[in-house]
């Protein structure tokens, strides 16, 4: 998937192309814009750079190949044994894909999908992507039938009431650079991504993807180190791009709704105005809405939510699960730009989603629309349209963004 490449309307169905081609080939890709997570096991894996060890008589084949050296190596050291398979599993217009088998991998018959950008390291490349996956792997993880999930949604022995529904997220064993074996010069040669291996396939459970979107939005902030959201604010660990834009994260002071609209004004919608450089839209939004923003959120309480951060139709899919001696299928999510905020911030792009009524339905079956929720949506649909200005530079983009900010200002003019 090129996704730079092509106007947003036509890349669903290039998407869709796509994935079908790989669900039809005998290297399914499942997964080609993913990026996993969870590298952890117990000094098995890191996010470090690290010098091959010697190579083994079995993975003699690879000696030519640093790649295939790393993999090898990474492979022996976090004790799955030995690189049986090395498929080429396709490309994108920066990175190479592969699947990878072993002869002790950590569940049986499973694989790894190996994702390789040659010439740019890892902290530039995956270090983003994989703690977006990380955090969305704990996140659907806590989705159990006792799991609380929220403060509102927990029955008196503490249990949750919600439905199971939950997201299918490939984990995530390892990010790093590859570097050179130690007979050759020990130069950088890209980086990679190692990742659990899933056969993806098309939209199937529309009911239950809007559940499991709704638990994932409903799941308590995580306390991990790396991905998580120990003091429950806005934000992420990192910075992130939403496709080839920016997209800064600064954790705020607080998780309270005061401190979600000062987030959104000025790390998303300021942010895309000053690099669309528009100077009409920037005196609007500066004069005539940022000062009175809070009015469109009188009457709700935002907390902080997990993000998938652009999802669209190209970004939702399903994996093949094996249910006793049938075959069964999880919704999925991937290619994420994930960052903690206001669950319906999530929609802002929805116009491009395909989400249809019986989605819908099972998502307000467990997170019921609030109180000026379509006042709200065009401010959340303003700050995808000035992204995709800026990632295509057409003009159709900021002349949408600039009808629904200023739909944004004539709502709060009305509430005068």
């Amino acid at each position: 998937r090129t996704r730079n490449d092509m106007p947003r309307q036509c890349q669903a169905v290039a998407c869709a192309s796509f994935i079908l081609l790989l669900e039809v080939s005998t290297t399914v890709l499942a997964f080609d814009n993913i990026n996993i997570i969870r590298k952890a096991f117990s000094g098995k894996v890191g996010t470090k750079s690290r010098q091959s060890n010697p190579k083994s008589a079995s993975s003699a084949l690879f000696s030519s190949n640093p790649l295939e050296e790393e993999i090898s190596s990474w492979a022996k050291d976090a004790g799955y044994g030995e690189v049986e398979s090395c498929v080429n599993s396709g490309r994108s217009g920066w990175a190479s894909f592969y699947k990878v088998q072993v002869s002790h991998p950590p569940i049986p018959n499973m694989a790894f999908f190996v994702k390789h950008a040659k010439s740019r390291p890892a902290h530039e490349m995956f270090e983003g992507e994989a703690l977006g996956f990380k955090a969305m792997y704990e996140c659907s993880s806590q989705i159990s039938s006792t799991t609380t999930v929220g403060d509102d949604t927990s029955d008196d022995d503490g249990t949750s009431s919600l439905s199971i529904s939950s997201l299918k997220i490939p984990e995530v064993f390892y990010w790093g650079d590859v570097t050179e074996s130690s007979s050759s010069k020990g130069s950088i040669s890209g980086s990679l991504l190692i990742m659990e291996f899933l056969s993806l396939g098309p939209r199937r459970d529309e009911y239950a993807f809007g559940q499991a979107m709704a638990n994932l939005h409903r799941a308590n902030p995580v306390d991990k180190p790396e991905a998580g959201n120990p003091f429950g604010n806005f934000g992420f660990p990192l910075d992130n791009t939403i496709g080839g834009t920016s997209q800064p994260n600064p954790w705020t002071q607080g998780g309270e709704t005061n401190d979600w609209i000062e987030f959104y004004g000025t790390h998303r919608i300021l942010h895309q105005l000053e690099l669309a450089e528009d100077e009409y839209l920037i005196q609007l939004w500066k004069e005539d809405i940022a000062p009175r923003l809070d009015r469109l959120f009188e009457g709700i309480k935002v907390q902080p939510s997990l993000l998938h951060g652009d999802l669209w139709s190209g970004n939702i899919g399903s994996v093949k699960i094996l249910e006793g001696d049938g075959d069964g299928s999880m919704p999925t999510i991937y290619d994420p730009a994930c960052y903690w905020g206001h669950h319906e911030a999530e929609w802002g792009m929805s116009w491009c989603g395909s989400l249809g009524s019986t989605f819908w339905e099972g998502y307000r079956s467990i997170l019921p629309e609030d109180e000026g929720f379509w006042d709200r949506k065009p401010l959340y649909d303003a700050y995808h349209q000035l992204n995709h200005y800026n990632l295509f530079s057409s003009t159709g983009y900021l002349n949408k963004a600039r009808r629904l900010l200023e739909t944004v200002k004539k709502t709060l003019d009305e509430k005068e």
